[in-house]
């Protein structure tokens, strides 16, 4: 085997990482990230089909169309994505619409066929030089592993839609070096010509959509798509993703002179005034409207904290180009002045590329009084769990007004990502922050039932004496939102009747106590009966789940109960679960039932075809490393995300570390038995799971650089013995590897749903033990590798 060979299986697994994770942001910020995971983990299925193919039709393995194959999977990768952006899929319609099933099923094979064209690659790869498995499937892993970094790089340099086509440049490359020479030209066009596409990738990369309000800047990195809406002279709006929105008040810097914007929509200066000197912590800041709040209010210390990095960037120093780009938009007919940041939700997007400088507006920052720059602020680019983690009794006011991310970075099941800020463990965390007589107020329009059990098992376990009188709950009708008031002093009738504004009559529309309630015929309510009853006597007649999220199954948003399916609730499906539908667990059955149903049963195909049979042993054998291999994985992810902070980071650290350590491990497998690495393998999944959340919690206050480098130092001896069980196994069954990577690639499907399954139901812990069974099933099939062939 050649150079050539090696570089070519990197490239191409460069590439395929860095379609995942720039087809995923893409696809979260377009369709939701529900839908997102739906369409990406079925079209992931194609690199095990298109090895699955190369068994199955002879004709195709041939080594000198490899780099065929390799131009196939780069062209779909830039060719494709933009058509489905304009095939109008409604994923609202999807179960009422037999249209609609129709536009899926096309969007998935559209998507699938650059997966399965690199999947051929990777399978004739694999069975041509399968004598070399161990240096090959180094290369593949190390490049699949530098993709991760790859994409992250292109998002954050060039934006998002950019990065889709840029991806696609060492797919060429490796297809340059395996075409022969009077073939070399065409892949070179094919690159020259999507380089010259790329220009255009804003246009072809956005779903068309009407925007409310006019949008005068945009930026789409790794993180996010941030959309700046105009609201008019007083107000600018931040839209991220498409559906989370904060608002930007206009702002002269003259904190003496009365403002028509300080009327708050949660007014908490009679907190703020409760101290001489009030440290001030907003979670999630968003535009700063929290923080211009505590600074008019008197604040002298406030802390920004937010974990979008470009959000920061603009409220502080503006837009990165010194001006900004404005798009013409169609602009429903509709009151503006009627609107309030809070209660817009921007569905649709329709614009020209052309850019105009607005002459009537420069930078947000100065827009909002440049804010960010007064010396009582300090702006924190991070994920609120580990910055609050760092401070005990700091805080006298720590502020929270609808903080949340939909941001899903990575792939498949990744998209799925869970929020540690809404956890029993965060409150205690809040708690531990707070000073001795500090305030925090939480405010989230679906939560509040989950907030509610959380907050009261938190100062339970913090052994808060009376724990009732310390905390309060809010019903802000119009704004259409619940609020929670926790105090570390014991809250007062006074307290509680002013913290927000007085509690008038003539408010009560506005804003009312429903924990104590505000009278006897608000007793019944739901909040105060969680306080009185607990949740557990109350969960089952509740249509969405009201237990208390842990930072062992942090999936707050998963408030669907499979009692909600219905007809009515699939024909008006929406993207989240806020009202009970469990839309999560229903995308990842639909997924398991195709892959079960209809790949599984193809990978039998082979079986009844003529030539040389691959035993069900190693059938199974290659099933199990690949549940494995994913569960463990998507696991990891999801834990190291509180330690680590930012999602980003998590990701980047993880599936890096995994995929490197997997590949040198690949490299050195022959000098382990075939019993060593899943030994290790058992053995460092139980120190996960008993130990290793301790040594995190004693590290949780380090920097971010230590911190990712602690998670590497735990995470890569795994990687490392996960990197054999392939390897190991191809020595057994030779040139039948290619059907081995066929079913291990729809098992790692499986792995990647399956696993959250059962962390929605039962956590983290539960699930690293699973997939460690898979490990164990797979060490005792190995045992048996004698009567493999």
């Amino acid at each position: 085997m050649k150079i050539k060979q090696l570089l070519s299986i990197c490239f191409l697994s460069l590439s395929v990482v860095a379609f995942e994770l720039t087809w995923t942001r893409i696809f979260s910020a377009e369709f939701f990230y529900t839908f997102a995971f739906l369409i990406l983990s079925l079209a992931i299925l194609g690199l095990g089909l298109g090895a699955l193919a190369v068994r199955l039709f002879p004709q195709l393995y041939k080594e000198e169309i490899i780099g065929g194959y390799m131009t196939l999977s780069g062209l779909s990768a830039v060719i494709f994505p933009p058509l489905v952006m304009h095939l109008d899929l409604k994923f609202s319609q999807l179960f009422a619409d037999y249209a609609m099933m129709g536009k899926l099923l096309i969007v998935v094979i559209l998507l699938s066929l650059t997966f399965f064209f690199a999947g051929m690659a990777l399978a004739v790869l694999f069975r041509k030089y399968s004598m070399d498995i161990n240096r090959l499937y180094m290369y593949d892993l190390i490049g699949a592993g530098a993709g991760v970094f790859l994409a992250i790089w292109l998002m954050n340099t060039f934006g998002t839609p950019f990065a889709v086509f840029l991806a696609a440049v060492p797919m060429f490359a490796g297809a340059v070096l395996m075409q022969p020479k009077f073939l070399k030209i065409f892949p070179l066009i094919f690159l020259a010509g999507i380089l010259f596409m790329s220009s255009e990738a804003n246009d072809l990369l956005e779903k068309e959509r009407k925007e409310r309000l006019p949008v005068i800047y945009k930026h789409w990195d790794a993180m996010a798509k941030v959309k700046l809406y105009d609201y008019g002279p007083e107000a600018k709006g931040i839209n991220i993703d498409n559906i989370a929105n904060t608002p930007v008040y206009g702002f002269d810097g003259d904190y003496d002179v009365p403002d028509s914007m300080r009327e708050w929509s949660i007014n908490v200066s009679y907190l703020i005034n409760q101290f001489d000197s009030c440290r001030f912590l907003s979670l999630g800041s968003g535009g700063g409207a929290d923080v211009l709040q505590a600074l008019v209010e008197g604040a002298t210390e406030v802390h920004a904290v937010e974990v979008n990095p470009h959000i920061n960037y603009m409220m502080e120093f503006g837009d990165s180009s010194g001006y900004i780009p404005q798009w013409d938009v169609k602009i429903d007919t509709i009151f503006l002045d009627t609107l309030s940041p809070d209660s817009l939700r921007h569905d649709s997007l329709e614009y020209d590329s052309t850019l105009n400088v607005n002459p009537d507006f420069t930078t947000i920052n100065n827009f909002s009084g440049n804010i960010y720059s007064d010396p009582r602020v300090m702006v924190v680019t991070e994920d609120a769990r580990a910055y609050i983690r760092r401070f005990e009794n700091k805080f006298d006011m720590i502020y929270s007004l609808s903080s949340n991310t939909w941001a899903a970075l990575s792939s498949g099941a990744f998209a799925l990502a869970e929020n540690y800020i809404f956890t029993t463990e965060a409150y205690e965390d809040y708690w531990k922050a707070m000073s001795d007589s500090g305030f925090m107020m939480m405010e989230h329009q679906f939560y509040m039932p989950r907030l509610v059990s959380e907050v009261i098992d938190a100062l339970k376990n913090q052994g808060v004496e009376n724990y009732r009188d310390h905390f309060a709950v809010y019903n802000l009708p119009a704004m259409r939102r619940n609020m929670i008031l926790i105090s570390k002093r014991p809250l007062t009738d006074s307290l509680r009747y002013y913290a927000f504004g007085e509690l008038t009559y003539e408010k009560f529309d506005q804003i009312h106590l429903l924990y104590p309630p505000a009278n006897d015929s608000l007793k019944g309510n739901l909040i105060n009966r969680i306080v009185e009853d607990g949740w557990k006597a109350h969960a089952d007649t509740m249509s969405i789940d009201i237990s208390p999220a842990t930072d062992n199954r942090p999936f707050v948003a998963q408030m669907g109960l499979w009692k909600n399916i219905n007809k009515e609730s699939l024909d008006k499906l929406l993207p989240y679960e806020f009202y009970g539908f469990p839309l999560g667990k229903l995308i990842i059955v639909i997924i398991l039932g195709v892959v079960l149903i209809v790949v599984i049963p193809l990978n039998f195909i082979p079986y009844v075809r003529s030539g040389e049979k691959l035993k069900i042993l190693p059938w199974l054998y290659f099933f199990a490393i690949g549940v494995g291999f994913m569960a463990t994985e998507i696991i990891l992810m999801q834990k190291y995300t509180l330690f680590i902070g930012p999602s980003v980071y998590a990701v980047a650290s993880i599936l890096f570390v995994l995929l490197l350590a997997s590949g040198v491990g690949s490299r050195f497998a022959e000098r382990f038995s075939s019993v060593t690495p899943f030994v290790v393998i058992l053995f460092w999944i139980l120190l996960d799971v008993v130990l290793f959340n301790k040594i995190i919690y004693l590290c949780e206050d380090f920097s971010l650089a230590l911190r990712i480098f602690i998670t590497l130092v735990l995470v890569a001896p795994l990687g490392f013995f996960m990197g054999m069980p392939f390897p190991k196994a191809t020595k057994y069954v030779g040139e039948l590897i290619d059907w081995g990577f066929a079913v291990n690639g729809a098992a790692s499907v499986i792995g990647s749903t399956l696993i959250l399954l059962v962390a929605f139901s039962f956590g983290f812990k539960i699930s690293m033990m699973v997939a460690g069974m898979f490990y164990l099933l797979a060490l005792l099939l190995i045992l048996k590798n004698k009567s493999w062939r």
